[in-house]
């Protein structure tokens, strides 16, 4: 009787529960909706932008001078620390000075010997003027003597000139550097003979500030810049600044300006040479050294500008960018993308002043859902 009596009681409990379960499917409704996705959005406006190009360049010297003898002799001394810098005008080289110092001598006392036959010749023809007048010399006499006081007129100014010879020689037996700038090895070493006209340079100076870059530029990206110039797409920049990528990360510090574009186009690479020039008052920049030039070449008015993370690439290679309307709902808007402007992409077709744009959040849009907007993300200083 025990046992009945326990198995009765626990399939009551069993069928009460099973009751009450389906009294609560019953009452239960279908799940709540997720709620709407949240978002960030920038609000484009039209703004005026520089447009940069981005060109591979490679720096050069601004101004490169070899130092070469004038005069030839023996290397006395040399006056200069290979690597510093030197000053134009500088001193360089001391060459022998003794024969050019004797020959400036000869020069001075054969000045003196014409100016003093010239005296005479003076003082002959002075009195034979007196005495052709009274017949006492004939007229022939008197015109050869004002002949010879003309040549030694004349010889005293081939002996001067010939003074200024001997002194400019003796003058050129001090090297001096031709430029301000770095001055290299020097090729030769006191003792050494040189001669005025040796092909050999003694030491090279290179100016290093400022320091010209020369730059690459298709010529199909040069001419389209202009067309857009000419048709009032975009505004010539007034100035045309240009800064330096070294080594690709690198960015030189301070900017410099375009000073020139060729006039002709290379045929071996269809591209044109741009010459750039750079303060270095540091000597951070050498010669030779690969770097990337951004050029701001033109300036565009009414530019509408969009973050890169924004932009979506279709497989078809299409961009799109997401749109916010008024009620909160978002909608794909396929874009024409111009350049990119540092961080974000310059959009030239598809959006207009005040569209609000999605900038994260994109992983869970679809076309039409609502969404809810989030204060947008910090700008970047």
């Amino acid at each position: 009787m025990v046992k009945r009596y326990t198995l009765g009681r626990a399939g009551a409990f069993v069928m009460l529960g099973l009751a009450v379960a389906a009294c609560d499917e019953k009452t239960a409704g279908p799940p709540p909706a997720p709620p709407p996705p949240e978002v960030a959005v920038v609000e484009v406006q039209p703004q005026r932008v520089g447009l940069t190009t981005e060109l591979p360049g490679r720096t050069a010297a601004y101004r490169v001078a070899e130092v070469r003898p004038q005069v030839g002799g023996l290397i006395q001394k040399r006056l200069f620390t290979e690597g510093t810098d030197v000053k134009a005008g500088q001193q360089l080289y001391q060459i022998d000075p003794a024969p050019y110092a004797a020959e400036l001598q000869k020069a001075r006392a054969e000045l003196e010997k014409a100016e003093a036959t010239a005296r005479a010749a003076r003082l002959k023809a002075e009195r034979y003027r007196k005495l052709v007048s009274g017949d006492v010399v004939s007229r022939q006499t008197f015109d050869d003597a004002v002949a010879a006081d003309a040549e030694a007129d004349a010889a005293i100014g081939v002996a001067r000139a010939a003074v200024e010879v001997a002194r400019i020689n003796l003058d050129y037996t001090k090297v001096l550097a031709p430029i301000s700038g770095r001055i290299g090895a020097s090729a030769v070493t006191e003792g050494a003979l040189v001669t005025a006209s040796q092909t050999a340079a003694l030491a090279t100076v290179t100016q290093l500030d400022p320091i010209n870059v020369n730059i690459t530029q298709s010529s199909a990206e040069l001419m389209r810049l202009r067309r857009d110039i000419d048709s009032g797409r975009v505004e010539k920049a007034p100035v045309a600044t240009v800064r330096l990528k070294i080594d690709g990360l690198q960015t030189y510090e301070i900017p410099g300006t375009l000073q020139f574009a060729e006039v002709t186009v290379d045929p071996s690479t269809g591209s044109v040479r741009l010459r750039a020039e750079f303060p270095n008052p540091q000597g951070v920049l050498l010669p030779g050294l690969f770097v990337r030039a951004v050029v701001e070449q033109a300036v565009r008015d009414e530019t509408l500008l969009v973050p890169q993370q924004s932009l979506v690439r279709r497989p078809d290679g299409s961009a799109i960018v997401w749109v916010v309307d008024a009620e909160n709902k978002v909608a794909p808007r396929p874009v024409q993308v111009g350049q990119a402007l540092g961080d974000r992409w310059l959009i030239t077709e598809g959006l207009s002043a005040g569209d609000k744009v999605v900038v994260q959040g994109l992983q869970r849009l679809k076309p039409g859902i609502p969404v809810r907007v989030a204060a947008p993300p910090p700008a970047k200083s």
